[in-house]
């Protein structure tokens, strides 16, 4: 497959002229981050990334409408969480509004593009793939909620949501590239395009002054995105191009992080979605690392996890050895993150 590199030298193009666009709007109707006692920033940054990449993703959309099924389903769903993101980011909105509207794009997915939770393969290792039926459902709608806020509660420093999609949407299209499966695979390129100019932005590059933040609108954008290709390819019929427990290695460290702080946030009283401190980026920080230094750090465990699903994947290392591996991993992730935060109080 030829790569188009004069098209997605235009998308980068596009994305970063909608960020410089989108930021002057922002300031003008009040849609900023402020500093206050958990977001250590200076000034009142606009919160554009999320808008600028889902502007920039319905342009090609609607530029290349036979690249993937459902064309229209899944940019009318980006769009409502965009816009349900954005008044978030501007009003504090509940987190259980963001819940309901989640769960209902989560049912859209399933109704009217069919694409939904409906093996997890042989995780057990009784050489059975396990379907899961109904129940499907009920699995699907949990993943969707989950993957969003996954990538939502990672967004802790700069430029960390964005390196974390780098890593997963680029690890997914080296995979479906392998199976020949190219247009998703292109898909998955075209979005990492678009999220590069916002990374820049979002580090400082262009300087200071320009610097903008991702907001709800862009993380939740973000996680459906990639829970939709992740369903979209590892449910395609009875020899699908990634099996669903590589998914779980693609998202590892997002994962990790939200089930880890979540376990803890229970264990001390507290509602799993109360914000704190206690996030990955927060413990590399309290060890006295630098948000340059954090940001690498967390990028390459990222890269390794997802090397290592897409070596299992590849070389078709057993399921039931990387559910296993994986669980063993979270467990250890889990137990450093209780120990480090003790030790630091």
């Amino acid at each position: 497959m030829l790569i188009p590199v004069v098209d997605l030298a235009f998308l980068f193009f596009f994305s970063l002229a909608t960020l410089f666009l989108m930021r002057k709007v922002a300031k003008k109707v009040g849609l900023v981050d402020k500093p206050n006692e958990r977001k250590h920033h200076n000034g009142a940054i606009p919160l554009v990334g999320g808008i600028s990449i889902c502007l920039t993703i319905l342009y090609f959309l609607f530029n290349n409408r036979e690249i993937i099924h459902n064309t229209f389903l899944y940019a009318g769903c980006i769009s409502i969480l965009v816009i349900i993101g954005a008044l978030d980011d501007k009003y504090d909105i509940s987190y259980k509004i963001r819940f309901a509207v989640q769960a209902v794009l989560s049912i859209a997915m399933m109704s009217l593009g069919n694409i939904e939770l409906k093996t997890i393969g042989d995780v057990f290792g009784t050489g059975e793939v396990i379907t899961l039926g109904w129940f499907g459902y009920f699995v699907t709608v949990f993943a969707v909620i989950g993957a969003i806020n996954a990538f939502n509660m990672v967004d802790g420093i700069d430029g960390l949501l964005g390196g974390l999609s780098v890593v997963t949407f680029g690890g997914l299209g080296i995979m479906l590239a392998h199976d020949g499966q190219y247009n998703i695979s292109y898909l998955c390129l075209v979005m990492v395009v678009i999220i590069v100019p916002y990374i820049l932005l979002n580090l400082g590059f262009f300087g200071r002054k320009r610097k903008v933040f991702m907001g709800d609108a862009g993380s939740m954008l973000i996680g459906f995105t990639v829970i939709w290709f992740l369903l979209l390819s590892s449910q395609n019929g009875k020899t699908p191009p990634l099996r669903p427990i590589t998914a779980l290695w693609l998202i590892a460290v997002p994962l990790m992080d939200m089930a880890a702080i979540m376990i803890r946030r229970i264990q001390r009283g507290d509602s799993p979605f109360k914000p704190d401190r206690e996030h990955l980026h927060h413990i590399f920080q309290r060890m006295g690392l630098t948000s340059t230094q954090t940001l690498i750090i967390i990028c390459i465990i990222s890269a390794i996890l997802a090397g290592i699903g897409i070596y299992s994947e590849i070389f078709n290392i057993p399921e039931y050895i990387m559910f296993y591996l994986f669980l063993f991993m979270f467990f250890i992730y889990l137990a450093l993150v209780i120990k480090t935060n003790n030790i630091n109080k």
